[in-house]
């Protein structure tokens, strides 16, 4: 289902963008946006919302444009770990819970790597970037997202 919100989602991106500017307080599937103390900075995503594409991840990718990421998402908050099994690329891993705020980030992941990288008990959705980027942006526990996923009851950063 998420999936074809996704391609939905996109389709809906262009015509907005092509009929008018977007609003800022407008949440879109394929993007994530991030503030804290340092500022605000967003994302476009690929939505990673299911057992195979999360096992998929960004495997096998030889580069990644510097304004893009993954964002996964499990149907609830959970234990979760991740390794650099086949992924060509270093990565930043923001881990977060289910209101959006940022729990945990481990900077720079090694290709190839297939030790595990704890992310903590309740986690909801992970944002993989580049790796550096969260260094650079001052992403770090405490940072607030906002993406649709997030419940607006009870988002730190409400859509």
């Amino acid at each position: 289902m998420l999936r074809r919100l996704q391609h939905w989602g996109f389709a809906a991106a262009v015509c907005s963008c092509l009929a008018a500017p977007a609003l800022a307080g407008d949440c879109q599937l394929g993007r994530v946006d991030l503030r804290g103390g340092w500022g605000q900075t967003g994302f476009s995503v690929e939505i990673a919302d299911d057992e195979q594409e999360r096992a998929k991840g960004l495997m096998f990718r030889e580069s990644m444009p510097r304004g893009a990421g993954m964002l996964f998402v499990y149907d609830r908050p959970q234990s979760a770990a991740f390794w650099m099994k086949n992924t060509l690329i270093p990565l930043d891993i923001i881990f977060l819970d289910e209101n959006g705020l940022v729990t945990s980030v481990h900077e720079n992941a090694v290709p190839g790597d297939l030790s595990p990288i704890p992310g903590g008990d309740e986690v909801f959705a992970v944002l993989e970037i580049n790796g550096g980027l969260a260094r650079r942006y001052g992403i770090a526990p405490g940072t607030q997202v906002r993406h649709q996923i997030f419940s607006a009851s009870s988002a730190v950063w409400p859509c």
